[in-house]
């Protein structure tokens, strides 16, 4: 089978992604996104092999964006100078590209992305970031748990207009953020379970 001219995975998953913001995540499918082309369903499978797949590409595209914008934001930075440069990097590109960043917390089989330089890009951004509060594991990881589920759940919250309350949406987050510094300073140690 003879590819299509001009298409090509890369351009498929930059405009899966690019409809993904237009429309939602959700409602990217071969057939909306051949018809963008101007082609049938069927010319998409020499470069994708199904839709899955499509939305892995479409994950792993807006995964490395965000930790692009993420490490320059933080560079250079540390403590809570960190702390706010990357969680207002997360917010802005959570509520600048609302379809790439619903695909970023879909789950992706570890086998496919263990290798991916995003995500070795992210762990140590995110670690690294992390130990200047003098974490370690297992901290280090119920301390990454905890800022992406209140990322994401103030983003979700927000992009849903679930803030009805007339306080200014900036202030509440920048005052949710200075409450993840302290409780990173204060991070409560693990009782030890030696006897």
């Amino acid at each position: 089978m003879v590819p299509r001219a001009g298409l090509t995975p890369d351009r498929l998953t930059e405009a899966a992604a690019d409809l993904a913001d237009q429309i939602g995540f959700e409602d990217v499918t071969l057939a909306a996104l051949a018809k963008r082309f101007g082609v049938k369903d069927a010319s998409l499978y020499s470069h994708v092999r199904n839709l899955q797949d499509l939305r892995t590409r479409v994950a792993l595209l807006a995964g490395g964006e965000m930790i692009d914008r993420i490490a320059v934001a933080v560079a250079g930075r540390a403590g809570k100078d960190a702390l706010v440069a990357f969680a207002g990097a997360y917010r802005a590109y959570a509520l600048e590209r609302p379809g790439r960043y619903a695909a970023t917390q879909i789950r992706i089989d570890q086998s496919l992305i263990a290798g991916t330089p995003a995500l070795r890009r992210t762990a140590e951004i995110t670690y690294g970031m992390l130990r200047a509060y003098g974490l370690a594991e297992p901290d280090l990881t119920d301390a990454v748990r905890l800022l992406r589920a209140t990322f994401h759940g103030y983003c979700a919250l927000e992009s849903g207009g679930g803030f009805g309350a007339p306080r200014d949406v900036q202030k509440s987050w920048d005052r949710a953020v200075d409450a993840l510094h302290v409780a990173l300073e204060n991070w409560p140690q693990e009782e030890s379970t030696d006897d």
